[in-house]
């Protein structure tokens, strides 16, 4: 705790903060990536420590915000099924599908349970031969090298019992897909540090290049996010555009070389659809078809299906930093946690969530 406490220190944050009001001298709009970013600055308030002209909006690294309608429903399905235990991260047993989820699958009989680790699935294959236990694997980068090790050492113990549904996703993609857009307001990123952790920074020099905007990949701590932010402006203001590292205690150029390998060995790169966002090109990891046997849609023969997002929820402006959560007219009173019209109002990184818990008396 001690080492945690260092970057809580009161006396850091408001010298940080001190020094981001004196280096700004224009307005400025800045984009925190991560889900887990968004709530560390609401929950501590750093946005209100800092100075007028800096505008902070807020991205789509929230996984469980992002993981298409059509494959909860495909979770959905497969849960419903006898014989089948369905194991998930907990905050996507309340993200709504298309009309039900899967915390009504649970308390209607299915056996859904919930788990931090999908080898917690993969000892339940191991335990139960005779039932079908299926991961339902979604993520960025970041949880990535745990869910290709799962289905790594599956296929290595030959349990054909266990297989993965798998909605993972990337964030450089997403950042080119924001930074492309004709209505992007972004002038520069706070880069997600836990992701980054695992694949170093250097595939966001080109974006950097490209679309000459700062990228500074930042902690979770309010130190390291006002960190981020101060090295943001000093760069905008003086015109230069650079990836640089304001979390070098966890983070390299290089990243987690063993954990890129296992991640090239069991998945593959194809073009993702985005929960209310759309398809983006190469932005998503689906397993190599030497794994298909591992595949859940394979398994389950899972067809796809179109499905639509409620027309009142704006979760996908909110995602793409067009809007704010409080700018939506369903916000905390027909769409809150217990009654979520959207995935960002359901998960402990959605923006609408951290809203709900830390500004909605403000």
């Amino acid at each position: 705790m001690r080492f945690i406490s260092e970057y809580r220190d009161p006396v850091l944050v408001k010298t940080l903060a001190e020094r981001i009001r004196r280096a700004t001298t224009r307005k400025w709009v800045l984009m925190e990536v991560c889900g887990g970013q968004t709530h560390t600055l609401m929950r501590y308030g750093l946005d209100e420590l800092l100075p007028p002209q800096l505008e902070l909006v807020h991205g789509p690294g929230c996984p469980v915000c992002v993981t298409p309608l059509e494959t909860v429903d495909k979770a959905i399905r497969i849960a419903s099924q006898p014989g089948v235990i369905l194991v998930s991260y907990g905050d996507m047993l309340r993200v709504p599908g298309s009309n039900s989820d899967l915390f009504h699958v649970k308390a209607a009989g299915g056996d859904v349970r919930i788990a931090y680790s999908p080898m917690e699935a993969v000892k339940l294959a191991r335990r139960h031969p005779d039932r079908q236990v299926v991961f339902f694997g979604i993520g960025f980068e970041t949880t990535a090298p745990a869910n290709a090790m799962a289905v790594w050492q599956a296929r290595k113990e030959g349990l054909r019992n266990f297989s993965m549904l798998t909605s993972h996703v990337l964030v450089p993609p997403a950042m080119r897909a924001i930074l492309g857009s004709p209505w992007n307001r972004v002038q520069g990123f706070i880069a997600p540090g836990h992701v980054i952790t695992v694949m170093g920074y250097a595939a966001y020099e080109d974006l950097a290049r490209e679309f000459h905007v700062p990228i500074v990949v930042g902690g979770f701590e309010p130190a390291d996010l006002l960190a981020a932010i101060l090295a943001l402006v000093e760069q905008l203001e003086a015109g230069r555009a650079e990836v640089q590292n304001a979390y070098s205690r966890s983070v390299t150029r290089e990243g987690n070389l063993a954990a890129k390998a296992l991640i090239e060995e069991v998945f593959e790169v194809f073009d993702k659809k985005w929960r209310g966002i759309g398809l983006l090109p190469q932005s998503g990891w689906r397993l190599r078809p030497e794994f298909a046997a591992w595949d859940a849609e394979r398994v389950f023969r899972l067809e796809e299906s179109g499905a639509e997002e409620p027309a009142e929820c704006i979760a996908a402006l909110v995602l793409q930093g067009q809007r704010k959560p409080s700018d939506c007219t369903a916000f905390g009173v027909r769409c809150t946690p217990s009654s979520p019209l959207g995935a960002p109002m359901v998960s402990n990184e959605g923006a609408c969530a951290a809203y709900y818990q830390y500004r909605r008396h403000v």
